[in-house]
């Protein structure tokens, strides 16, 4: 009882700093763990939530039945792991997994399936042009994949394989970019491995991205302009004069002449 005590009072006094490396730790290496158990089976990465005293682990693969396994045995196992080597109570830690929707734009299981292509003893040219093929074919915007280490000499060199459209920088980077990096131990050496895959745009967010690229303009149709239904124009005013007005000052308005300058009246010679 007074270990448990002492354990909830440790966990109200730890700092916000020490808390968020804790967990931090905690998910490299659960990550890690996933990754070298579960890599034949499709793994794609990990999800850790759930509220304050019970810990949710959510693991997101492309074959969940392997994952389960027989009866639940598999993620009844994996459970019991977890809970000992993170020295969890019973209880505390629930297991779920969740299926990919989309294996193509999911980084990671690309990634995978290529180690193991490779691993197979597959060409890396053909191997990467399947994969690179595989993921465009998927409806995704772009692709990279990048090849280093000793592939064929002794010498080690690297190999860039893309496709598409890719973007590399600004905040929209942070939402379309899937990165996954991976190596593999093969005879010759270490390869390493890195993909990346630019997602589609979808406004609901299930096979793409849900947020709109800043420097995406569209430029729509402008609409049909409709004549107003108004009646036809009639006069309310009517110019009396004929067009020539007289203002004030003695001036014709039209020519802009005095009006006696006009009509010149005859004056009779002096006697």
């Amino acid at each position: 009882m007074d270990s448990k005590a002492d354990k909830q009072v440790e966990i109200s006094d730890i700092s916000k700093k020490k808390k968020f490396v804790k967990d931090g730790v905690f998910y490299a290496e659960l990550n890690e763990f996933l990754t070298r158990e579960l890599g034949e089976d499709g793994y794609s990465g990990v999800e850790v939530r759930g509220p304050v005293g019970r810990t949710e682990i959510i693991i997101k693969a492309t074959r969940t039945q392997n994952v389960i396994g027989e009866k639940g045995r598999r993620i009844r196992e994996l459970t019991s792991l977890i809970q000992k080597r993170f020295d969890m109570p019973e209880g505390t830690v629930a297991l779920y997994a969740e299926k990919v929707k989309n294996r193509g734009l999911c980084a990671v299981a690309q990634a995978e399936s290529l180690c193991y292509k490779l691993m197979e003893g597959i060409a890396v040219r053909r191997a990467c042009y399947g994969v690179l093929r595989f993921i465009m074919e998927n409806e995704a915007k772009g692709c990279e994949i990048i090849v280093s280490g000793k592939l064929r000499a002794q010498r080690a060199k690297s190999m860039k394989f893309k496709d598409g459209y890719m973007i590399t920088s600004g905040d929209a980077a942070n939402h379309y970019i899937d990165e996954a990096t991976r190596h593999i131990k093969l005879k010759q050496g270490v390869l390493g491995i890195k993909v990346k895959i630019m997602l589609p745009y979808d406004p609901k967010g299930r096979s793409g991205c849900s947020v709109t690229q800043p420097d995406v303009v569209t430029v729509l149709e402008p609409k049909e302009e409709k004549e107003l239904d108004l009646p036809p124009k009639t006069g309310y005013a009517v110019d009396m004069t004929g067009g020539a007005t007289q203002g004030p000052t003695g001036m014709d308005e039209q020519q802009g002449m005095p009006t006696d300058a006009m009509a010149p009246e005859a004056v009779a010679p002096a006697m």
